[in-house]
């Protein structure tokens, strides 16, 4: 991009942004404040005035959208996905969460990447185009969730509904990957990562049952000790790595832009996976949840009072289920680590990995060509995206299920994300309104 962002063609989507980031519609798993959700759909027509004039928009569980467009054909229906929600904020933010402040280059705040920057790029992109009276090749669906960050049912709702019109998409999009700088040691690069499945999520409550009693009396092995030791257990005891074929392929593609020692390693990939599988352990925790099922304890509660000995310890495990394993198969490595009878394990969520998308594709070959069209210095590969998105509902109705956000993210913005400081440059969010748009102009008839 050059000259200032202000003569942009879709600058207005800056200011668009840093509103529905001031309305703070948080997720919690048992509550939200409907108010903020019915102000930002409300911010939303005001904002989007044509795409609630001219297209079907259906209002999807509590607070979703689903909006249809139609195409010159429905033949191969696109659904173009993104959430409302966002997470909770916790101390340390360098400007206030809920500030929208344009400081740096960037719009400071919670859900400015996760994920009200893919709301405003989706909409700005289809907004423009209607006021171009634009057709697309196919029809375009926009499915906006409003509860994607408890794992609720506004994704699954909109699901059925398509089902319910007898829709099959050809090509499913949503938030995922990013075009990722630092991504890997010695790779100098951005790589436009585009997440062809992702990790499984399953989530566990361990718990030890005592009698309790005053600190001055203690037992040994109680309820704490027990947990303690049980964690202790899980920690030294990770699951196996392995270098799943999503990453072999990114790694394929990274090695003529890798230093000259690590060409020949990376260009053999598949007929080295060992070594590859021990350099993504070694690079840091981001590479190396690439390679196996994370076990991660989150949550811990015991005695209510520091004088009072715990009648019942818990902990909360979130996993994280790699391409290839098994929801039973990660349970049972955990009950067996643990190898403790008293320790009581309850699976709370279980969801396996996604199928996966193919690369070798004509709706992969369009996101990576559009991808080099808007990124040129970046290099499209696909990956296994590690967190969980709402995608992973509309496997059940497509093949093609891709998850990618297209902006621009630094390492440091990539770990704000449900963490301080989340930031997105103004620049990145302009280049992310040219990328849908683009997609959309350039769908196949």
């Amino acid at each position: 991009m050059t000259g200032t962002w202000e003569a942009h063609p879709h600058a207005r989507a800056v200011e668009t942004l840093q509103a529905l980031v001031r309305i703070p519609t948080v997720s919690h798993p048992d509550q939200l404040d409907p108010q903020a959700f019915e102000d930002l759909l409300v911010e939303l027509e005001r904002r989007f005035p044509l795409i609630h004039q001219r297209l079907e928009v259906t209002r999807v569980h509590t607070h979703g959208l689903l909006v249809h467009w139609p195409g010159a054909s429905a033949a191969r229906p696109v659904v173009l996905m993104a959430h409302l929600d966002v997470v909770p904020v916790e101390d340390g933010w360098t400007h206030p969460p809920f500030s929208g402040d344009l400081v740096d280059g960037s719009v400071w705040g919670r859900g400015t990447l996760d994920d009200k920057g893919c709301v405003v790029g989706i909409c700005e992109a289809v907004e423009a185009l209607l006021e171009r009276d634009f057709v697309p090749a196919q029809d375009v669906w926009i499915s906006l969730g409003c509860d994607e960050e408890v794992f609720g049912q506004g994704a699954p709702l909109a699901v059925a509904e398509l089902v319910r019109r007898g829709v099959r998409p050809w090509l499913v999009v949503d938030e995922g990957g990013a075009v990722a700088s630092e991504a890997f040691p010695g790779i100098g690069a951005p790589i436009g990562v585009v997440g062809v499945t992702e990790k499984g999520v399953t989530s566990l409550e361990l718990s030890v049952e005592g009698s309790g009693g005053h600190a001055s009396t203690p037992t040994r092995n109680g309820p704490t000790a027990r947990l303690a030791r049980a964690i202790t257990r899980l920690d030294r005891a990770p699951l196996p790595a392995r270098v799943p074929e999503p990453t072999v392929e990114l790694f394929r593609r990274l090695a003529p832009h890798a230093p000259a020692p690590l060409r020949p390693v990376l260009a053999n990939a598949g007929r080295l996976r060992p070594l590859l599988t021990r350099v993504l352990l070694a690079a840091g925790p981001e590479t190396a949840a690439m390679a196996r099922t994370t076990v991660a304890v989150t949550t811990l509660s015991g005695s209510p009072a520091i004088n009072v000995i715990a009648a019942n310890a818990k902990a909360g495990v979130n996993i994280r289920v790699m391409v290839g394993d098994t929801v039973a198969g990660v349970v049972e490595h955990v009950r067996c680590t643990i190898g403790d009878d008293q320790v009581r394990l309850e699976v709370v969520e279980a969801h396996e990995p996604s199928p996966l998308s193919p690369v070798d594709d004509d709706a992969f070959r369009l996101l990576e060509s559009t991808i080099r069209e808007v990124f040129p210095d970046a290099v499209p590969a696909p990956y296994v995206m590690m967190a969980a998105t709402d995608a992973r509902h509309f496997t059940t109705i497509c093949e093609r299920v891709y998850r990618f956000a297209p902006f621009r993210m630094t390492l440091a913005q990539r770990q704000s994300i449900h963490a301080a400081d989340e930031h997105l440059g103004i620049e990145a969010l302009l280049d992310g309104v040219d990328w849908y748009r683009r997609l959309i102009e350039r769908l196949p008839a």
